[in-house]
């Protein structure tokens, strides 16, 4: 049941990297320069971030978020600050938690 879950919930991206690259094209690039600045910033080769098995290991060694929950990983919220400080980037819900925080 575990392996089919993870398939499933996997879709939306975060299986491989779509959701990473997906921000940098809302921030402006064009589908390959997404590719190649997340690949850059993720210090790998543009071909694993279609690669599930790679991207589950890059994933839990940056702690952003992996499709199953893990013991001590960031979820949710704590996810996108580390996405937002890797990618260099502004994250709109980082950024409203941070104003309501007051930090």
């Amino acid at each position: 049941m575990a392996v089919t879950h993870e398939s499933c919930a996997g879709m939306g991206g975060i299986r491989g990297a779509g959701d990473l690259v997906f921000r940098m094209e809302l921030q402006g690039y064009k589908i390959n320069d997404a590719k190649k600045y997340v690949a850059e910033k993720l210090n790998c080769p543009v071909e694993y971030l279609a690669d599930c098995a790679e991207m589950k290991d890059i994933r839990e060694s940056l702690n952003i978020s992996t499709t199953q929950p893990r013991p001590d990983a960031a979820v949710g919220i704590q996810a996108k600050f580390r996405i937002a400080e890797i990618l260099g980037i502004p994250v709109n819900s980082v950024d409203l938690f941070k104003k309501q925080a007051g930090f």
